[in-house]
């Protein structure tokens, strides 16, 4: 198998977290969808990576569908339960880990446009959703190790992926601040081998994050305004009376 994919992409780390931990082989063909006519179109007519490509020439592409697709392929270290009620539960979590790679993903975009054709309320939605999104997850996860269940799945490869983007893209984002048990999970997976083996280089951060907006956390308070203080001292302004024209006499 081949897969056509970014080091910096986070759905691209995903399905390269799930082929470790299932112990696949398959070759990385880095890819570069910004190049005009570049080799993942010939198997994704959207120019989207990342890109499976079956033994047999068969394309494969949407991280979730290979991912779910990779899960079949052997037993080893099943990642999607069978029964249909843990399924969902653990294609939920991927789904809103997605959620918030994509609105990051639209985040980036939008601060490429030259500054005066940029939608500050398009910002601030996406901002939106991502705040929803943390929030969400640290709802879910509770104090647990494991997004589902008492062994890693696909929820902690999507959620994972997720959280280490916002530390790549958006270190202004201060998502650890403000979510503990996030930041325990991270770190307890951060040095799985799957996650230090597909970690995208440091020398391909940006420079500098994206404006993303104003937006709270939902447990941050807005910011005051400090009230202008007059000295004593400082006799207080006279309002004007206004002039009164008087009226010419006529003859």
């Amino acid at each position: 198998m081949k897969l056509f994919a970014s080091h910096t992409s986070p759905y691209a780390r995903k399905v390269r977290v799930v082929l470790i931990e299932k112990r696949l082989e398959c070759e990385l063909i880095p890819t570069d969808v910004s190049v005009p006519n570049n080799a993942s179109l010939e198997f994704n007519p959207l120019g989207k990576v990342p890109v499976l490509v079956l033994d047999d020439g068969t394309p494969v592409h949407d991280s979730a569908v290979i991912t779910e697709y990779l899960d079949t392929v052997t037993p080893v270290g099943r990642l999607i339960p069978d029964d249909a009620r843990p399924r969902m539960l653990v294609k939920r979590w991927e789904a809103i880990a997605d959620g918030l790679l994509d609105a990051g993903v639209l985040l980036i975009m939008e601060s490429r446009r030259p500054e005066n054709e940029r939608s500050q309320a398009w910002i601030e939605r996406q901002y939106s959703k991502i705040q929803r999104a943390l929030q969400q997850m640290s709802n879910d996860l509770g104090e647990r190790n494991f997004c589902f269940g008492e062994t890693f799945s696909l929820a902690d490869a999507a959620v994972g992926s997720a959280l280490f983007f916002l530390d790549f893209r958006f270190p202004n984002i201060l998502w650890r601040e403000h979510y503990p048990n996030l930041v325990h999970f991270a770190d307890k997976h951060q040095h799985r081998k799957s996650f230090e083996e597909t970690q995208p280089p440091a020398s391909l951060a940006l420079a500098q994050p994206p404006a993303i907006g104003v937006g709270k956390f939902p447990n941050e308070k807005a910011d005051e305004v400090e009230p202008e203080i007059i000295p004593a001292s400082t006799p207080p302004a006279r309002a004007k009376k206004p002039a009164v024209k008087k009226a010419k006499k006529t003859s």
